[in-house]
């Protein structure tokens, strides 16, 4: 693989940028640039590259040229796939530089394996976690510091930028924004989503503030203009563990893409049977799983319509040697008989006529107050009834607390979780039209760019007041392979 070339020995001793002119700054002036760090944009089928994809477009809205920095296709490649779906809505005007970077661990050709991997996997990967995390502390992604900050070091010096947004994970990305920031002091904000020191799956702290970690966090965010996170209970997190930044924490939620929901849903066929749909990453345990499922087994024997009801599961399961073959796979296909079905990934430009196809939804996600998830605004949005299979105590139900057609959140015991499916039968045959609109109105207050424009617009304010800058014609083709060519 092409590595990135050597770049030029770095400015030294530290300085005040310049809002406009002068070196290390836009050329004219006329047209501010923003270098965008987001590791999952499009293609990589990831759900994070809808954020990504909504944020860099609406910079191009206010005039602003935009670089977005990722990794390279072959690595997504490795991991979830890709969905080139996802870059049909892209702004032509986005120019996109991909690293030449990839998980070494996802690595499934055993003749590229060393022999050290190939007689002791697990010590392999062991040692690969701990080699990372002397660049940085994040075990599978540490090793990425260098050649991060020097791609981003390039990328500047190419088209000086006058803001860096920079979005995790990984959290390695900071080491990169920080590089910046001390050697051309280019004003930066992080899109945190789901935070660093919080832990959104077992809730509380996830490294204390002397950790090496911690202090990464803290030097970086001392110095952001904006700290971006998905729901309240993380910003409140950061605003109860860094005071003096509280007024820089922002609530920016995912929110859905208004193409990505069918105008309208028809009521169903009971006597065909309902159809019941799960779209989204499988990354809970096993047992999780099992309990959703021994659930609807219940269910169906305590009802006919049930019983000629189908579940239909979409999404990713397992990344790597592991997509698709895993305990979560043995049990689907174990449900088979269950009337339970796996589908596989739904590429973006498809999702409207997936969720046309379903009756109801079932909304499994892991963790609790401090996950809220970007799949609970789009299942509102298609004004279907809403099964929650997820912890009592958790922020989707926050959320969805209101929705008129939310079956409520009952924990993950199975014979609640029974009751669950049912009501949620009942809603799909008995609900109105009226009723649908009415879900559907419920959540239109969370379409992605209604999260995404004030926030961006806040960041375009904060580092240029003056106005954003004239727009532009479109451009083509701007997606290059960092190291092999340039635009």
């Amino acid at each position: 693989m092409t590595m990135l070339r050597h770049l030029a020995t770095p400015l030294t001793g530290r300085r005040r940028r310049p809002t406009s002119g002068g070196a290390g700054t836009a050329s004219t002036g006329e047209r501010p640039h923003v270098i965008y760090l987001a590791i999952g944009f499009p293609p990589a089928a990831k759900s994070c590259a809808y954020r990504m994809r909504e944020t860099a477009n609406q910079f191009c809205r206010l005039g602003w040229d935009v670089t977005v920095v990722t990794i390279c296709q072959e690595a997504w490649e490795r991991e979830f796939g890709l969905d080139h779906t996802l870059s049909d809505g892209v702004d032509p005007r986005v120019k996109v530089v991909e690293l030449p970077l990839v998980r070494e661990d996802l690595e499934t050709d055993i003749r590229k394996f060393s022999e050290a991997r190939t007689l002791n996997p697990r010590g392999w990967v062991t040692e690969l976690h701990q080699r990372n995390q002397r660049s940085f502390p994040e075990a599978v992604f540490g090793g990425w510091r260098m050649p991060l900050e020097e791609g981003l070091l390039r990328v500047h010096r190419e088209h000086p930028a006058d803001l860096l947004l920079t979005t995790c994970a990984p959290y390695v990305n900071l080491a990169a924004t920080w590089r910046l920031w001390e050697e051309h002091r280019v004003p930066y904000a992080v899109d945190f989503r789901d935070g660093w020191s919080v832990d959104v799956i077992g809730g509380g702290e996830a490294f204390t503030r002397d950790s090496e970690a911690g202090q990464w966090e803290a030097r970086v965010l001392a110095e952001a203009l904006a700290i971006w996170c998905v729901n309240d209970p993380i910003a409140g997190f950061y605003r109860e563990r860094y005071p003096e930044l509280a007024d820089r924490v922002q609530v920016v939620r995912n929110g859905f893409d208004e193409e990505s929901i069918p105008e309208r849903i028809g009521p169903p066929d009971p006597g065909r049977g309902l159809t019941f749909g799960y779209l989204g990453s499988v990354n809970f345990p096993p047992a999780f799983l099992d309990s959703v499922l021994t659930g609807w087994r219940l269910a169906r024997q305590q009802s006919e319509l049930l019983a000629r009801s189908r579940f239909e599961v979409r999404g990713h399961i397992g990344a790597g040697a592991a997509r698709e073959a895993n305990r979560h796979m043995d049990l689907l296909k174990a449900a088979a008989p269950d009337g339970v079905t796996f589908g596989g990934p739904v590429p973006k430009a498809t999702l409207a006529e997936t969720y046309r196809s379903w009756d109801a939804l079932v909304l499994m996600l892991v963790g609790g107050r401090y996950v809220t998830s970007g799949k609970v605004y789009e299942f509102m949005a298609t004004g279907l009834p809403v099964v929650s299979a997820h912890n009592v105590d958790h922020d989707a139900s926050k959320v969805l607390v209101g929705h008129p057609l939310w079956t409520g959140a009952v924990g993950l015991a199975p014979r609640q979780l029974a009751n669950s499916f049912l009501e949620a039968a009942r809603l799909a045959v008995d609900s109105t039209e009226q009723d649908r609109e009415a879900a559907r109105a419920f959540a239109a207050r969370f379409t992605r760019s209604g999260q995404l424009v004030p926030a961006v617009r806040h960041l375009a304010d904060l580092v240029r007041p003056d106005g954003a800058g004239a727009q532009s014609g479109q451009a083509t083709d701007r997606r290059v392979l960092a190291g092999d060519a340039r635009s």
